[in-house]
């Protein structure tokens, strides 16, 4: 690959959302493995300096690993857009799109995908309603925000306020879920259209079944096992379903979806897509190219080198 052919890249990191730190920590990673491939990469924060100035700095293309509000929603992506600056991932309305997690789960249901039942709140006592309908345990979460931030899981009608509350502190749109209880997955996608491709699953396993923001990124206490040891018709089923899921919201280049193994009977439930996965040293793609013989270097070059504008083909030829 002529890394020369990519020009001067900006790193997005940082921003304003309530998953800058994890930001950083992505970015900081993508930009020392792509300086370590001879690619011509600068750390850049949105929250810092105005996004104008990688116009006037001459940046050809930007990696995003903004995660969050202002980073994957489409914003971001809307403004690279005017600006005529190609970037990696989904471009500004499927990114707008898989970051509303109402929105995400009414096309797959649609497209008949499968995804757990739900119930749109505004109020504590939408919430109690909500935990009638949809019985215990229940997720409540913030419908556009990530990291498991504002998430409680509800087991009796009397958390129904505080968890409201808690989810409505990150988000004006409240989403209770019915929680599948089994398995816990996830399972990455790199590429477009009809040549997107899964990469292996990973099976998680945190303590008490907790995979909070704590433990996605700051503890050793999570087990993740990849090759996933699941069947490998189950394994097949989970990357089948995850890239129609991908091309269903019109995805590029690359994102990660959460899905949950109903214990009772085996059946997959798509939770939500990220479209600007975390790429920190706990993350999971990562972790699944590795299994696939990807290093972590050649996934950033390779994510990089896809980097486009919506309608425009701007990946660098034979690297995408």
């Amino acid at each position: 690959m002529d890394v020369q052919a990519l020009g001067k890249v900006a790193v997005l990191m940082g921003g304003s959302s309530s998953e800058r730190e994890v930001s950083l920590m992505s970015g900081s990673g993508v930009l020392q493995a792509l300086r370590s491939q001879g690619v011509d990469a600068h750390a850049f924060d949105p929250a810092e300096r105005d996004i104008g100035e990688l116009k006037k700095e001459g940046f050809a293309r930007c990696f995003i690993a903004l995660h969050g509000r202002h980073g994957e929603d489409g914003t971001v992506q809307g403004a690279l857009e005017l600006l005529r600056i190609p970037y990696t991932g989904p471009g500004v309305m499927a990114s707008s799109m898989a970051m509303d997690k109402v929105m995400t789960k009414r096309i797959w249901r649609f497209e008949g995908l499968p995804t757990p039942d739900w119930r749109m709140v505004a109020s504590a006592d939408q919430t109690r309603a909500a935990f009638a309908a949809l019985g215990a345990p229940m997720i409540v979460k913030p419908a556009r925000d990530g990291s498991s931030m504002g998430l409680t899981k509800v087991e009796d009608a009397s958390q129904c306020e505080a968890a409201y509350a808690l989810a409505a502190k990150y988000d004006e749109e409240v989403l209770c879920e019915q929680f599948i209880s089994g398995d816990e997955t996830t399972c990455a996608v790199l590429g477009e259209g009809r040549g997107a491709q899964a990469l292996p699953v990973i099976r998680i396993v945190a303590p008490d079944g907790n995979y909070d923001y704590q433990n996605k990124y700051f503890t050793d206490v999570t087990q993740y096992h990849c090759p996933s040891g699941l069947p490998a018709e189950e394994e097949a089923e989970i990357q089948r379903i995850v890239e129609q899921a991908f091309r269903t919201l019109g995805c590029r280049g690359w994102a990660r979806a959460d899905i949950m193994i109903r214990a009772s009977d085996r059946k997959p439930f798509l939770l939500e897509i990220n479209t600007s996965p975390g790429m920190t040293g706990h993350s999971l793609v990562p972790m699944a190219a590795r299994a696939k013989g990807i290093s972590y270097e050649a996934l950033c070059l390779r994510i990089l080198a896809t980097a486009s504008l919506d309608g425009d083909a701007h990946a660098v030829e034979g690297c995408a």
